[in-house]
């Protein structure tokens, strides 16, 4: 969907029709805390973008209408595109509440071709909620993903069969899923600066960059055979961070694992589901990738209980290396009981923080410690045959 939460509130509201409109936190007059939500286009062309500080948007564009999120209408929308998505396949793997993948292989007997189901679906999408969807008609995700970004608002793009390399090559490198500013200024150094240049890199780059090498190298050259996977076949449920710096700083990576396990918690309740195995993901500067896991007696949807699992797993794995990358999931899923004889420690508080979310947005509650310093997240995939590139793919719509 296309700058979703301010388009809206600009459907709502006609007297803010094609004025910039800015949803997420109270900027108070520049001292307000918290951070931008979605810019509509017309305040993206003042430099303004999602995950931005809500001061430094208001000096950027103090004119602008600044609204709070309101995530019950947000999410009531959000279920109307998944309805019109599920009229053409039952292969939908939700992103977000704006965003999705559709597998339409099997879709054609009946619908046409895939750019005759995106016509199609974008068309639908119109009439029912009055809004402009964007959609990437491809063989892959991420040619997919990437295209349906290219022609923002109300774009569609197609990349035929056979063109996925020649797409991507003259795209800057930063467009790449796992590329961000750090490895991006790596590689400029080195003389890559678009996909094409790093689809022929040479051995030596892919031993330079670790184990995310390979999977970068193959990206970068169009191939990418990670299925659509429906939500309902979901294997997990995570979330990680690529630090913009790597960094050693403890209470900071200790934050970071504590927003990520929130995070988690409250997709897992949000999904109906408990997890009974807990994963750290860990990426030190090297480029060094861990995994670690534990199995807990009984499955969880508790934040407090997947920070202490994450917390004591990092422990184990941290060493003397700044950190890159961390990420926390759950899996081995078990539905939530409608009655449960020993409830979960900060069951109830969880409970109530996900009401004042629904309600007030998710930041209208959050932890002391957080306040102020909470790391942008990024969700993971829910299968488990997905690589983590899925979970960096950047957010322009």
């Amino acid at each position: 969907m296309d700058a979703f939460y301010a388009a809206i509130e600009q459907r709502d509201r006609p007297q803010l029709r094609g004025k910039p409109v800015i949803v997420g936190a109270d900027p108070k007059g520049g001292r307000g805390r918290g951070v931008v939500s979605t810019a509509s286009y017309e305040a993206r062309r003042f430099g303004i973008g999602s995950a931005m500080p809500i001061s430094q948007a208001y000096r950027l564009c103090p004119h602008a209408a600044y609204l709070p999120v309101a995530m019950e209408k947000y999410v009531a929308v959000s279920k109307q595109v998944m309805e019109e998505l599920r009229r053409f396949t039952d292969k939908v793997e939700p992103l977000s509440i704006d965003e999705a993948f559709l597998d339409v292989t099997l879709s054609a007997r009946a619908f046409g071709s895939g750019p005759e189901i995106a016509r199609q679906l974008k068309q639908n999408i119109q009439q029912r909620t009055s809004l402009t969807a964007s959609v990437g008609v491809a063989t892959c995700k991420l040619v997919a993903k990437i295209a349906s970004d290219i022609e923002k608002p109300d774009g569609l793009v197609v990349v035929p069969p056979g063109q996925e390399a020649a797409f991507l090559a003259p795209l800057p490198i930063r467009r790449l899923w796992g590329v961000g500013p750090k490895l991006e200024e790596q590689l400029a150094k080195l003389g890559i600066q678009t996909i094409g240049q790093l689809a022929v890199a040479d051995a030596r780059l892919e031993r330079r960059l670790g184990t995310h090498g390979q999977d970068m190298l193959l990206l970068a050259r169009g191939t990418d055979e990670r299925p659509v996977v429906p939500e309902a076949e979901a294997k997990s449920v995570g979330h990680e961070h690529t630090y913009d710096n790597d960094t050693a700083d403890l209470a900071r990576l200790r934050r970071t694992l504590l927003d990520l396990a929130d995070s988690v918690a409250s997709r897992l309740r949000h999904q109906g589901l408990r997890g009974r195995t807990i994963t750290l993901k860990y990426r030190d500067e090297t480029f060094h990738t861990v995994t670690r896991a534990v199995t807990l007696p009984r499955p969880t949807d508790s934040g407090e209980v997947l920070f202490r699992t994450a917390w004591r797993l990092f422990q184990a794995v941290h060493g003397s290396h700044k950190v890159r990358l961390v990420g926390i999931s759950s899996s081995g899923f078990g539905s939530c009981p409608q009655l449960d004889l020993f409830p979960q420690e900060a069951s109830r508080g969880d409970t109530l923080r996900d009401v004042v979310a629904e309600r007030f947005g998710e930041d209208a509650l959050t932890r002391a410690s957080l306040l102020g310093r909470r790391e942008r997240r990024h969700p993971e995939s829910n299968s488990a045959n997905e690589t983590s590139a899925t979970a960096r793919a950047r957010r322009r719509g």
